[in-house]
């Protein structure tokens, strides 16, 4: 069944509508008819299975089934912060990342970051990756749809850290000198509603400089088993590890 995300608060009585790229998804790619079944999610994560009452030119409106109850979400919330990659490695990373339950994206630039943001092209760029984690989380039936921001730099990143509850850096020296316990200890310490903030360098790693200022900024380093995962490959077992520990463990 498919899943699409409303931008309002359910209100008793007030019809439930579908505009835009919703609509012609519905409409023109799904080819639904009246009396059909899809699942809505409202802006405070309330997801219900609706009926589709009436399709007009422009809107389709819907009636509650059923609420539904089970939850979607990890029980922390967990976002990501990337430093820019080449090609499309970001978006693999927006993609499964939401399927593994990421709360948010934050990519940077890095030192090593070969890729470097062109502001011509942002809102364009910005636009796809909304997209690209939009479709994700509906067809994850997640509750809600991740934050994706523009670009910041190393200092804004450490900035932003600070609203965070716990903040790791995944960093390949930390690997191959075996250190094994810091994101477990994180995991059995970080408890429900909490946040985390893990970051990753791009191809080629964080640049001992960048590592000094995000420790100096409160960020612990940790390292992720042996072997050396690839920049697009590292978020995923963290959210893996993160869902399983808290998920599956719990």
């Amino acid at each position: 069944m498919q899943r699409y995300f409303i931008e309002d608060l359910y209100r008793e009585n007030d019809p439930i509508t579908i505009t835009g790229d919703d609509y012609h998804h519905i409409v023109r790619v799904m080819r639904m008819k009246e009396q059909e079944e899809v699942f809505v999610v409202f802006k405070d994560q309330a997801s219900a299975i609706t009926c589709i009452e009436t399709i007009t030119s422009d809107a389709v409106k819907l009636s509650i089934v059923q609420w539904e109850t089970s939850t979607k979400e990890l029980p922390i919330k967990v976002s990501i912060a990337s430093g820019l990659p080449k090609g499309d490695k970001l978006e693999l990373i927006f993609q499964k990342g939401t399927e593994l339950g990421a709360t948010q994206f934050i990519p940077f630039n890095a030192d090593r970051s070969i890729v470097k943001w062109d502001e011509k092209k942002a809102k364009k760029k910005i636009e796809r990756w909304e997209k690209i984690v939009k479709e994700a989380a509906e067809q994850s039936h997640r509750l809600l749809v991740p934050d994706v921001s523009a670009p910041l730099s190393i200092k804004q990143l450490i900035q932003a850290g600070s609203q965070f509850d716990y903040k790791l850096v995944a960093y390949e020296e930390e690997a191959r000198a075996g250190e094994k316990g810091n994101l477990s200890k994180m995991l059995s310490s970080i408890g429900n509603g909490q946040s985390v903030l893990v970051v990753f360098g791009p191809e080629g790693g964080l640049s001992e400089k960048e590592i000094e200022m995000l420790r100096s900024g409160g960020f612990l380093t940790c390292g992720l088993g042996p072997r050396i995962l690839r920049t697009e490959t590292a978020p995923l077992y963290v959210l893996s590890a993160i869902s399983y520990q808290l998920e599956l463990m719990r």
